[in-house]
């Protein structure tokens, strides 16, 4: 079962460490998304990899014939179905969207990201500041994890918290 105490690593390291196009890739996505260090973009991409994964494997399961067949098809409509309702997938999508899809899309969905793009802060590095600092809540509850998956329905109860100084000030972006 594991020892309590000790996480186990929710990344993966590239494979070959000093790949100058990977490198300068990781570099610009960084930059892009405001992360801390490449661990956050390793997170996202063995998270990618993972429903890449799974994906594939329904694919090849889903044309069996009896019970296997029936259960891929069930297990593929709620991989999508959570997919959809985190909102890295658009409706109606099939099980080969899931193959098309980046890293970016992972990313955007980010609280970090999202609190940035709805305007609550002026940067990207001030977004995450603000959330681990807890000013951002999500529904009135508080969130200090700047890479909280936000869903599609959680989307709209993203503000200020209660008792957050940001939240009198009114501050959007373009503003100070």
């Amino acid at each position: 079962m594991g020892d309590p105490k000790r996480h186990r690593r929710k990344f993966v390291t590239p494979m070959r460490p000093w790949d100058r196009t990977r490198l300068e890739r990781e570099a610009q996505e960084i930059v892009k998304y405001g992360l801390r260090n490449k661990r956050e973009l390793w997170r996202s991409q063995n998270i990618l990899r993972k429903y890449r994964r799974v994906a594939r494997d329904l694919l090849a399961k889903i044309n069996l014939p009896g019970k296997e067949g029936d259960y891929a098809k069930a297990k593929a409509q709620m991989v999508i179905k959570k997919l959809i309702k985190t909102g890295i997938l658009p409706e109606n999508a099939t099980l080969d969207d899931i193959l098309n899809l980046s890293v970016d899309s992972f990313l955007e969905r980010r609280l970090q990201t999202i609190v940035y793009r709805q305007g609550l802060s002026n940067t990207l590095r001030e977004a995450r500041q603000m959330i681990v600092h807890g000013h951002i809540a999500i529904e009135g509850r508080r969130v200090t994890v700047p890479g909280y998956i936000v869903k599609k329905s959680e989307e709209s109860g993203i503000s200020y918290y209660k008792s957050s100084p940001f939240k009198d000030r009114g501050i959007v972006r373009g503003e100070a």
